[in-house]
Formats: C-alpha cells, structure tokens, sequence
C-alpha cells in the first residue's frame, strides 16, 4: 500500500502570528494533483494558498474552515495511489485530528472510567477532538479544565466561542464546571430584528487586538501635525509622469511621501527605530510599511524594503508592485513583515486629519498623510505678502513618546515638509 500525503500547514509563519482555514478548495474524495491550489489559509495578516504536496486523493480532511492552526500542522490526508472519486468517497475510519494514523494501524478509542475525575475526562475529550491552539490559550487564560467546557463543535470539539462563554458565565461557578456530559452549551442568542451578523476575519480580529496593544497597554501615542505645500512636487510629478509610465512605474504622491520620510529618517533616526526595557534599538536599515485597503480584507501594510536605497523610480515601481499584490490578494507572509516604519495615506480617500494614527508595534511611528486640496495661505514676508491658492496637505507624526521628545518630532516633521515643499531630484 502506498503511504499516505500529509498535508501541512506553512512553516515559515513568525511566533506570534495566528492563522486560521479559511476554506478547502477541494473535498473529499475529490483528486488533487501536485501544486494544484488545495487549501486558502487566512494569517493575521494575508491570505495565503497552500498547494497540493502531492498527486492523489483526498482522504480526510481534519482541520475545519474557520478553525485557527499552528505553522507546521497536519491539516489533511492524502491517498497517492489512483482511485475514482467514488471509491474514494468511502468513508475513512474517524481518528484523532491531531496526528496521522500509519497504515494498518487499528483505530483507538479512549473512555473515562465512571467516577473519572476531570484529568480523564479531559484526555478522553482530547482524544475524540483535539483542541485547537486557540481554545488550549483560552482555557490556560481564564484557569478552565478543558472536561468542565461544553463543546458544541463538530464530534463536540470545544471551540473558542466555548470557552469564552463558558469564562463570561462565572470561573468556578456552574456554568465553568458543568462537565461535558451534562448537554450542549446554551447557544447565543439570535440577534434582533434588522441587525446582521458579520463574523470577524482572522485579519479583523488581530488587526484589532494589536491596536489596543499598541494604544492602551504599550506606547503613550502623541501627534504632530504640520502642513506640507505640495506645488514642487505636483509640477515634477507632472513633468515625469508619463515617462515613468512608459518604464512600467506609476508615478504617485505616496512615493514622493516615501522620499521624503527616508530623508526626515536620517536627520532623525530614533523615528526608524523599537523601544525596549534596556535600550532603545535604531534599526540601520529602512523599510516602510504602506498601509494599503483591501476590499472585504481591511488594512493591510506590506513593506518597501530597503527604502534609504532607492531613488524615485524604485520607490514608484517597488510600491506599485506591493500595492498591486495587495488588492489581488497575492500578498506573502514574508511581504508584510519587517517594517520599521509605517505611512498611512489616508487622504486618497478624503480624510483631511487622522490623529492618533495607532503605530504599528513594535515600531516608534507613523506618518499619516491627508487629503491634497487647494487652500488660500499667505505668501511672501512684510509688505510684499499677498494671498495665495496653494495644493496643500497636513501631514501628522504620530510617536512614541518613549522614544522621541517634542523637539525631535518637530524637526522630523519640519525636514519632512521642507524636502515636499522644496522638491529638488
């Protein structure tokens, strides 16, 4: 008999990153041939194809849609010898998700004793449906024993919403420490009337989780703002435009924003840099995070690398490239990890002021960029100052005051709107 596929989720995930199915995209006793797309995995930050690791057909999926997985886990099984979809389709003996049975293997089942105190129970639920990381976290968090959690999943699999259910109804009351067999869990409550339910994303979710972090429990968030004059740059974005295009790199504001941040950068290197417990780490390198919508995905912020090295037309063709991945939902993991310093072009979509711009942590900072719109200012000095119609935007410095103080802030963002204002090749 042929030994049988494993089929694993990516490896190269970096600690901390969470990652959940977001669907098969073949079923069982369905053939799958080798690289042929199988598997869509939604990461905190991207979405993600795995391809098939092998020819065959597939005999038994065992990690759900929607449910979170490690790096490295078994999420399936795949028969390599050649079989029609409906001898395929027999079904295969139930075993543990967590591990592939090897062939000839008998299948195991585990009971708990009558009278078993919670540790056998627990084992004895485990070994007819594993837990997910997620829900092992969760139970670890809130001092709950895996046995004293109705489950409501597939073959009662606890889920997270389990747990978090079992937690609001009182640790250590009856709702936390009814066992498994005493029945199914009360489900939620159907919303009202007119309300719709969205489910949060893995995206959604960490996004949001990381912008409590950062704003409440990690750095005290101040802004700055200033007004940069963008006359230099429009007139040179209009005299090049056509001839970046014609070397296959559209010619946006962002880039010139991209510029002019390396430069403020170097007059103020602790804006590039991580706060830590015993010193503040000034990262050498320059790699900008651009915060990019996605339709139906959120905010995603994949990185231009090496920024400090680029002129202008790589700039425009390095961001071009990551933005463009970005909406087609070809992002890798490796494209939105690194950064060591973010910009937020929020005024493409008619935002004139965002503050506080939540930073992106570990970083220190975050440049958030306004709306472009003609203004009346004044011009010229003394006697000779008259009013002006001038494309104008505020642009903000969102930091850690751990890292900066108010003077250095203030001269970032004064080489900022200098270098726009003053534009010069």
């Amino acid at each position: 008999m042929s030994a049988s596929i494993e089929i694993r989720a990516p490896a190269e995930q970096t600690e901390g990153t969470r990652s959940q199915i977001l669907r098969w995209l073949k079923q069982v006793g369905e053939r799958v041939e080798e690289d042929e797309p199988l598997i869509e995995i939604e990461t905190d930050k991207v979405t993600v194809e795995v391809a098939s690791p092998g020819a065959g057909v597939l005999r038994e999926i065992l990690r759900r849609e929607q449910e979170e997985i490690a790096p490295g886990e078994l999420l399936g099984v795949l028969d390599p010898a050649s079989r029609t979809a409906t001898e395929a389709a027999a079904p295969a003996p139930s075993r543990a998700a967590g591990a592939a049975r090897p062939a000839g293997e008998a299948p195991s089942t585990t009971h708990a004793a009558p009278g078993a105190g919670s540790g056998a129970r627990a084992a004895a639920a485990e070994a007819a449906a594993p837990l997910s990381p997620a829900v092992r976290r969760l139970l670890a968090e809130h001092g709950l024993s895996a046995a004293a959690v109705n489950g409501t999943g597939e073959r009662g699999r606890l889920t997270v919403e389990d747990v978090l259910r079992a937690a609001a109804g009182g640790m250590g009351g009856a709702a936390a420490r009814a066992p498994a067999e005493a029945g199914p869990a009360p489900q939620p409550a159907a919303p009202a009337a007119g309300v719709q339910r969205v489910p949060h994303s893995a995206v959604r979710r960490r996004t949001a989780e990381h912008m409590v972090q950062s704003l409440l429990h990690t750095a005290p968030h101040v802004t700055t703002v200033f007004e940069a004059d963008m006359s230099a740059v429009l007139e040179d974005r209009a005299r090049r435009r056509d001839e970046f295009a014609r070397r296959g790199a559209p010619l946006t504001l962002t880039a010139y924003f991209v510029q002019a941040a390396v430069a403020a950068i170097r007059a103020v290197p602790e804006a590039n840099s991580r706060w830590t417990d015993t010193a503040l780490e000034i990262w050498e390198a320059i790699h900008i995070g651009i915060g990019t919508a996605v339709e139906g995905s959120g905010l995603v912020v994949p990185v231009l690398r090496d920024a400090d090295t680029r002129d202008l037309f790589e700039t425009a063709r390095g961001l071009d490239d990551l933005v463009s991945r970005a909406r087609a939902g070809k992002l890798t993991p490796a494209d939105v990890r690194g950064g060591t310093f973010t910009l937020s072009n929020h005024g493409v979509s008619g935002s004139l002021l965002a503050t506080p711009i939540v930073i992106n942590q570990p970083q220190s900072a975050i440049l958030g960029i306004g709306k472009l719109e003609r203004r009346a200012v004044v011009v010229g000095e003394g006697e000779a100052e008259t009013i002006a119609v001038r494309p104008r935007c505020y642009v903000t410095l969102t930091l850690d005051h751990r890292v900066m103080d108010g003077h250095q802030a203030n001269r970032f963002m004064q080489i900022l709107v200098d270098t726009l204002s003053g534009w010069r090749d």
